[in-house]
């Protein structure tokens, strides 16, 4: 990155700015006797839900592979019926997950009026993602047949 600060060569040989390396990482931590606040927290607050949402979308790719898997398995499958309720209903969490997530990573951290909002936004959000989480161990649990080498070679 050209003109953005003093750059230095990475292990891989790409530039890093040093500039912008600063403005994330606090110059000295408590450790070093220095304070934490020098944390960007609206920048760690912003990674933090980009991550959250990059996990969303690959859970989201893994259950369509899931409800595809399922439904080219048809309705002779034993939990045909629950599999797919629990992976739509899945799903649709996820998506509204998705756009809590979208909506938490634009507004700012830092802004007081904004922090009650978001607190409770985030906080759903959790909840949202806890009951994924549980949908996904029943999904699991009801599991899928006649799929990959091992049966393919019993039937």
């Amino acid at each position: 990155m050209q003109g953005l600060g003093k750059t230095e060569r990475g292990e891989q040989g790409r530039d890093i700015d040093l500039t912008s390396l600063r403005s994330t990482m606090p110059a000295s931590g408590p450790l070093q006797g220095g304070s934490p606040s020098n944390l960007n927290m609206n920048l760690y607050a912003t990674k933090k839900t980009a991550a959250e949402g990059m996990l969303d979308i690959a859970l989201f790719l893994a259950n369509i592979t899931h409800m595809k898997t399922v439904i080219e398995q048809g309705a002779g499958y034993r939990y045909y019926a629950a599999v797919l309720t629990l992976i739509s209903f899945s799903l649709a969490l996820q998506i509204v997950a998705g756009v809590l997530i979208i909506i938490i990573a634009r507004r700012d951290v830092n802004e007081e009026a904004n922090q009650k909002r978001l607190d409770s936004l985030n906080n759903t959000t959790t909840v949202i993602i806890f009951l994924i989480f549980v949908s996904n161990i029943f999904i699991s649990i009801f599991g899928m047949e006649r799929t990959g080498l091992f049966a393919r070679m019993h039937y």
